[in-house]
């Protein structure tokens, strides 16, 4: 009898590898030891990607290192302000040279807030503009001039928002900075085209988190269910699909300027 070989489909494992697998590449993920981007930097490493996360509190990141660890991934943990150009090109710079190149960008740091509008101060607006357009604009121009200039392509994916798609109430600050980030990927992604620099945004739908945690109150859970076909919440993992087909260079290399949704129905749903 011939021995049963330890993967029995050698060939479609082949194929995934190469349409999905991300060994020999660097990931920096922004906003890393978030919920939603440390599931995505957990799957960036699981298809073999060295991730770097990015963050302002290293204690948050020890549990995600420690499960990429575990699982025979690869990574280390930056702290810095995505706010900041000076600390963004000092990320870029620590990363290049612990790491030796940069292939996949993720810029997922943002906040949110559910002041009614007429009591949105300037200092709440300028705040949330600075995190969630300010950050992705640094993310962008200071890894994307490294992504063109040195001419083998990469990926970077923005986070957006179904509030960037559709107006969603309640959140006027965030949704107004998150139609932005959608807008400015749209740009990026036709300018860097020719030097095959792909940008995309993913657009998670509703997914428990940080920082929207204080905007799902009872009765706004039961008016999203009432809209998600699906009639649940995302989970962190259900994001980590998504991220691997926009960073992958395989199965991805002919997607830029996409809008990749992920959300259960909501955006399919209207009465």
């Amino acid at each position: 009898m011939l021995p049963v070989p330890l993967n029995p489909y050698p060939l479609m494992s082949s194929y995934l590898d190469n349409m999905f697998g991300l060994s020999g590449k660097v990931a920096v993920v922004i906003g890393g030891t978030g919920e939603l981007c440390g599931a995505m930097a957990e799957g960036l490493a699981g298809a073999g990607a060295e991730v770097v996360l990015v963050g302002r509190n290293q204690e948050k990141a020890k549990a995600r290192l420690d499960k990429i660890a575990a699982a025979g991934g690869k990574a280390w943990f930056h702290a810095a302000e995505a706010t900041s150009k000076a600390e963004v090109e000092a990320l870029r710079d620590a990363v290049l040279k612990q790491s030796g190149r940069i292939d996949i960008v993720v810029n997922g740091a943002g906040i949110n807030s559910a002041t009614p509008f007429f009591d949105i101060t300037e200092e709440e607006f300028d705040r949330i503009v600075r995190v969630n357009l300010k950050g992705v604009f640094l993310g962008c121009q200071v890894f994307g001039k490294y992504l063109v200039e040195r001419g083998q392509g990469g990926s970077i994916i923005n986070l957006g928002s179904m509030s960037g798609v559709v107006p969603l109430s309640r959140v006027f600050t965030y949704s107004a900075t998150k139609g932005a980030v959608h807008n400015l990927s749209l740009n990026l992604a036709r300018e860097w085209a020719p030097h095959k620099v792909r940008v995309n945004v993913l657009v998670p739908g509703f997914f428990p988190a940080e920082q929207n945690k204080k905007v799902l109150t009872p009765e706004r859970v039961s008016h999203i269910m009432g809209h998600t076909p699906m009639k649940r919440f995302g989970e962190a993992r259900e994001l980590i699909g998504a991220t691997l087909l926009l960073a992958s260079d395989g199965a991805g290399s002919f997607i830029t300027g996409e809008e990749l949704i992920v959300d259960g129905g909501y955006h399919a749903m209207t009465i």
